[in-house]
């Protein structure tokens, strides 16, 4: 079902070849492919006026992307959306296709570029989807002519979590997605883990970021076996010999060997290896890398 009450990073981040292993899309040499049509295809409008809410709740990201928001297909919540500023002529295309094309180019969004099919046409705009099981995982509305706009270009865009993109996609970027006790994967709003910066000097370094229940504000952990973050940025030192609290609770997520564990103090989450347990301290609030 396309959702209607509950969206993903919102009112939740592949080539052809992925298209056409994950949603029935045969081969192609551009962004986009011809494919099998969705069992479901959006049928509301394809233009939304949209509004200029900020923040990343699901409300905020569904107003702020429009038709494309609305023609997502998400497990979980809405995770990016919105909608493009104006460019000069020339910077448009002259064919819908190129139109998104225009979109990548301009917007350089954290997603597949290619293995998208056309859902929906409409005299003056396209909607173009990424699918995975036959389901919307990114929208793209692109538009002919609009003010400030001249030519075929984005109009609104919307994505689901990137742990419901396909793994082809994911490994190649900075998300590590875990897995849950079902062996299903995780939003990266719930859980994920990254690498440290390397122009802070930091790649030596992991983060870890644990969203908050019910949508509030979560908690960033780190992993610094080198001590290589300044001082005063971690709650506590980093532990990589630690004892398991009587206390933890094994979360269930695990990625690659590693399983999270969690106790009621929240300045450390337990890591657990086939080597042993790991504190990795919190973040103090406002720290990060410029």
């Amino acid at each position: 079902m396309r959702m209607s009450g509950t969206y993903g990073r919102g009112a939740a981040a592949a080539a052809a070849v992925l298209a056409a292993t994950a949603s029935g899309c045969g081969h192609g040499t551009g962004p986009v492919v011809e494919g099998t049509a969705p069992p479901i295809p959006y049928a509301g409008p394809l233009h939304v006026a949209v509004s200029a809410a900020t923040g990343d709740d699901p409300a905020a990201l569904l107003a702020a992307s429009g038709a494309a928001g609305r023609a997502l297909e998400c497990t979980g919540r809405i995770y990016a959306g919105g909608s493009s500023g104006s460019w000069s002529k020339g910077d448009g295309g002259g064919t819908p296709e190129e139109g998104l094309t225009a979109y990548f180019d301009m917007e350089e969004p954290d997603v597949p570029r290619s293995g998208y099919r056309v859902e929906r046409r409409d005299a003056d705009r396209v909607l173009f989807s990424y699918d995975v099981g036959l389901r919307t995982k990114v929208a793209v509305v692109v538009a002919k002519d609009q003010p400030g706009r001249p030519g075929w270009g984005p109009e609104t865009s919307a994505s689901c979590d990137p742990a419901e993109l396909p793994a082809s996609f994911t490994d190649k970027g900075p998300y590590e997605i875990w897995t849950d006790s079902h062996g299903d994967r995780v939003p990266v709003t719930t859980l994920s883990t990254s690498g440290g910066p390397a122009h802070c000097g930091w790649q030596q370094t992991r983060f870890l970021e644990l969203g908050g229940e019910s949508g509030g504000a979560g908690r960033e952990y780190a992993r610094d076996p080198h001590g290589v973050l300044p001082p005063g940025m971690l709650a506590a030192p980093y532990d990589g010999d630690a004892a398991m609290p009587a206390g933890a609770r094994d979360t269930g997520y695990h990625r690659q060997g590693e399983e999270l564990w969690t106790t009621s103090d929240t300045s450390r989450v337990y890591v657990r290896t086939a080597h042993g347990v790991e504190a990795w301290p919190a973040v103090t609030p406002g720290q990060g890398c410029e």
